[in-house]
């Protein structure tokens, strides 16, 4: 196997070019909303990088996971793990905006008093500070950029020096800590970025939560993005059906542990029943977010979950991908629900909304797909390699 014969195809550059124009009016349309309205469409900036943030997170995540557990089913679609990992630099530069933008989104605990009805705790208010935010959000950012520079930087060393097992063992070894951190780190990111938002509740699980949800958002973009590439060369008859029912069954894994840290959450608060620990719930689970709360339940757990316990549909390389893109559209739905409840009651999106995702979304597909032509699109230096792709009749 040599690099020159898993080369990504043709479509690669098609779908960065449509990105990156997609991706430039939907920026076009931001620069709209900034200056027209900035804090409505800031609300939905918001809402469209932690979306994208979960695509590369979501990433580094199952890669380490891959390297700590030695599964198959991560060798096929390691390359563009990899790839999903490499656009953090991207979301480095895409943070600014919300760092400039603190003042509209975070005066609930910017302009909270510091005494009376409505002042926060001590604690809170030396640790919900604006250079306490911008401080552990560059240690954020350096814990993931860390680790994805290390993973990234030795797995391509491990193509040139095939036999090393101390590069192997080298991998194996940083998994597990490396897991740990992005975990601690994300916890502690959807606390500073997300939970803030309503400073006066909290909740203990609220990290799991966003991890859970990075999770199934990447292990839903690589699934789609290994049927489209195993439809033409080089991946032509690579990825087989076992590929599909084991990248199948992780999904529903993770499906079943966001829909079980979540009814946790709920379960527990609303049987505390503490004004402020239900104030959460109060907002969004009425009106019409009620209604998006169904939606959720239905569309995100419910459907998929049983969809996904069919061994048929896990190994069918047409319906798999459809639940796989459905998965990723109620991930942001979800978010919205998540979100949106701070800042108004109307439970309709935005053209906010829709202009920041794009422009988002655009920009990160690009890169992704740029990154994507960089490598060879399997890690022809990982010693399971051809056992992982040898083919089964089963």
């Amino acid at each position: 196997m040599i690099a020159e014969d898993y080369k990504a195809p043709e479509g690669v550059d098609r779908v960065q070019r449509g990105a990156l124009v997609a991706g430039a009016i939907g920026l076009v349309f931001c620069l709209v909303g900034y200056f027209k309205s900035p804090a409505d469409f800031l609300h939905s900036y918001l809402l469209a990088f932690i979306f994208v943030l979960g695509l590369s997170l979501g990433s580094l995540g199952l890669l380490m996971l891959q390297h700590l557990t030695g599964g198959h089913w991560g060798i096929v679609i390691r390359r563009p793990l990899e790839s999903a990992t490499r656009a953090l630099p991207l979301l480095l530069v895409l943070f600014v905006p919300i760092v400039f933008g603190m003042k509209y989104l975070y005066s609930a605990w910017l302009n909270a008093p510091l005494s009376g009805e409505g002042a926060l705790s001590q604690f809170q208010q030396g640790y919900l500070t604006s250079s306490g935010f911008k401080w552990r959000a560059a240690i954020y950012f350096a814990v993931w950029l860390v680790l994805m520079f290390f993973f990234n930087r030795w797995s391509k060393e491990q193509d040139v020096h095939r036999e090393d097992r101390a590069l192997r063992r080298r991998l194996k070894m940083a998994a597990g800590p490396g897991i740990i951190l992005y975990v601690f780190a994300m916890s502690f990111a959807a606390i500073d970025w997300v939970m803030s938002l309503s400073p006066h509740w909290a909740s203990t699980i609220y990290g799991f939560l966003f991890i859970a949800g990075q999770l199934i958002s990447s292990m839903s973009l690589m699934i789609a993005v290994i049927v489209l590439l195993a439809g033409k060369e080089p991946l032509l008859g690579v990825v087989q059906k076992r590929h599909l029912h084991d990248l199948g069954k992780l999904l529903l894994a993770f499906v079943m542990l966001w829909a079980y840290f979540s009814f946790s959450q709920l379960l527990i608060i609303w049987s505390g029943n503490q004004p402020e620990e239900i104030s959460f719930y109060r907002s969004r689970l009425y009106g019409g977010w009620g209604v998006v709360a169904v939606i959720v339940l239905i569309f995100h757990f419910f459907v998929p979950f049983f969809l996904l316990l069919s061994r048929d549909l896990k190994r069918n390389p047409k319906l798999l991908p459809r639940v796989a893109v459905w998965l990723v559209v109620m991930r942001f739905v979800d978010l919205f629900w998540v979100t949106r409840p701070e800042f108004t009651s109307s439970a309709m999106p935005s053209v906010w909304d829709f202009a920041a995702a794009l422009a988002l979304v655009g920009l990160w597909v690009c890169v992704f797909a740029w990154q994507l032509k960089q490598r060879p699109l399997l890690p022809l230096g990982d010693p399971k390699l051809e056992e992982a792709i040898e083919q089964h009749e089963f």
